[in-house]
């Protein structure tokens, strides 16, 4: 068998969710009729829950296609703003100068307000001389006009982040809601495929064989089914799980 992928925070709530349905359903479905016979809701549920690893597994493909679309769905709302800041724009709209603009944009304030407190600095120092130099009147006015200007560069590289924001902002996609909120049809597909292959080919294949009678489960010779997860009842060899007084006596516990 495959090793299970890691299941994100994010979607372990949605797995208990796939997996309260599949309980709350049993009764409409005759393999899972024995709920609360051999083994009620409550224990089955806890039982699954230390199997995530495992009954994930089954819906391996179906998961990992849809945290890819997911995450390809994201991206564009962490990135978008930047790209469109350090490209001048997205795609084919991209001009080639823009690049340079924008690293002046960047850098005027950085060299102007490095420059402002090298000529204040050093103008306050020779100032402070008796008599002064005729220079640092000239230094402390150099350094006055280069603060004006990195106070200008930083207004304006605001203001150019402001627009962009905003001019990206109906392109961003949101990231998925909790269930029952609008989500763009590709993420919604993929999330319904892995949620019925969850349930398909995990969780109700896992309580099934939980629920089996001893006598009925497959031995250890029988060739399992193609696709299946190859379950081997409650007390699978899993760690954390035992079978609940379901194993049968051995020849030594027969009666005289």
């Amino acid at each position: 068998m495959n090793s299970a992928p890691h299941l994100l925070r994010e979607d372990r709530a949605e797995y208990e969710r796939v997996l309260d349905e599949a309980l709350r359903t049993a009764p409409d479905r005759p393999e899972l009729a024995a709920v609360g016979r051999r083994l009620n809701a409550e224990q089955l549920r806890t039982m699954a829950l230390n199997a995530t690893a495992l009954i994930t597994a089954a819906a391996a493909a179906e998961y990992e296609h849809f945290v890819r679309v997911r995450e390809e769905h994201r991206r564009p709302s962490g990135v978008s703003v930047m790209a469109s800041v350090l490209g001048g724009g997205s795609g084919d709209e991209t001009m080639p100068g823009a690049g340079f603009g924008v690293v002046v944009t960047v850098l005027a304030p950085v060299l102007a307000g490095t420059a402002a407190v090298i000529f204040l600095l050093v103008g306050s120092v020779l100032n402070m001389l008796d008599p002064p130099p005729d220079f640092a009147e000239t230094l402390l006015a150099a350094g006055w006009f280069f603060a004006a200007v990195t106070a200008a560069g930083i207004l304006a590289a605001g203001v150019g982040l402001l627009v962009t924001a905003l001019r990206n902002r109906s392109t961003e996609v949101p990231a998925p809601q909790e269930p029952g909120g609008d989500l763009p049809d590709e993420i919604s597909r993929a999330r319904e495929a892995w949620r019925h292959a969850l349930l398909e080919r995990g969780i109700v294949p896992f309580l099934r064989e939980a629920l089996a009678e001893p006598g009925t489960r497959p031995g250890p010779s029988d060739a399992p089914q193609k696709g299946a997860l190859g379950f081997t009842g409650p007390g699978f060899t899993g760690p954390g799980f035992t079978s609940p007084d379901l194993a049968a006596p051995g020849p030594d516990l027969q009666p005289d």
